[in-house]
């Protein structure tokens, strides 16, 4: 069990897929990610995933994570 709780801001990805739902993903922890009828219920879901994910890991990378000051998402447009 961890030592003590703290709150630590995560990045998150959300996207429609073309069914409707909505997909979400924390980049930062490897195979988070969730889906969810409405954005609500995706955003719910993905919380208790990271929880799940952040369970697994070690006091040091979630103190790696925690200290990371920014953290940005850009797109990037290529011919094809």
């Amino acid at each position: 069990m961890k030592s003590s709780l703290k709150k630590i801001n995560l990045p998150i990805i959300v996207e429609k897929d073309e069914d409707g739902f909505y997909v979400v993903e924390c980049p930062l922890l490897r195979g988070c990610y969730t889906q969810g009828e409405t954005l609500d219920e995706a955003l719910t879901n993905i919380h208790e995933v990271i929880e799940m994910c952040l369970e697994d890991e070690t006091e040091d990378v979630i103190s790696d994570i925690a200290n990371i000051q920014e953290f940005s998402f850009h797109t990037l447009a290529v011919e094809v």
